[in-house]
């Protein structure tokens, strides 16, 4: 899964206007942002590695805004490269440890992102969950609910990296 930011009214004035006082790096992504571009895309074409702070700033600053999350495609069948949110393979016998930093990083985050008492229903399913698929199920759901916080949004993509290396 991806988010998509389109520009606000404010960030399509500082298209013409340059009064935001944006550094040129961070021009250059305001730029690329159409609405259409998922985060995923403005990586590969920004090659900054600080892209969620940037987006951060821009979203911050009011001149962009989140539009949509939407599923990043399936693997090419014909052996093409992964999409970056493909899930590696599932190892032969449950991996207890990788189960429980899931579990915990699950809970971890939507604790501080979400708050303390919400989205307990997805907590509870990772925590019953005693496969790598049935954790799977699980993916989804809390990456919509960390985007829905504008601080899940800005580091939504280094979190879902870092959930895919466990389950």
């Amino acid at each position: 899964m991806s988010v998509i930011f389109t520009k606000t009214q404010k960030g399509t004035e500082e298209m013409t206007n340059r009064s935001g006082g944006l550094t040129p790096r961070v021009r250059r992504v305001l730029i690329m942002i159409d609405g259409k571009r998922s985060v995923d895309d403005l990586r590969a074409m920004a090659l900054a590695d600080d892209l969620s702070h940037t987006l951060g700033e821009l979203e911050e600053a009011g001149f962009i805004e989140m539009v949509k999350t939407v599923e990043t495609p399936p693997a090419a069948p014909d052996g093409g490269l992964p999409a970056i949110t493909t899930f590696r393979d599932i190892p032969e016998t449950p991996n207890l440890k990788e189960l429980d930093m899931a579990r915990n990083f699950i809970m971890n985050t939507l604790k501080t992102f979400c708050g303390p008492a919400t989205h307990l229903t997805i907590i509870e399913k990772a925590f019953a969950a005693k496969t790598h698929e049935e954790m799977r199920e699980q993916f989804a759901p809390w990456f919509n609910a960390i985007v829905e916080t504008s601080a899940g949004r800005r580091r939504a993509e280094e979190l879902r990296s870092q959930l895919l290396k466990v389950i």
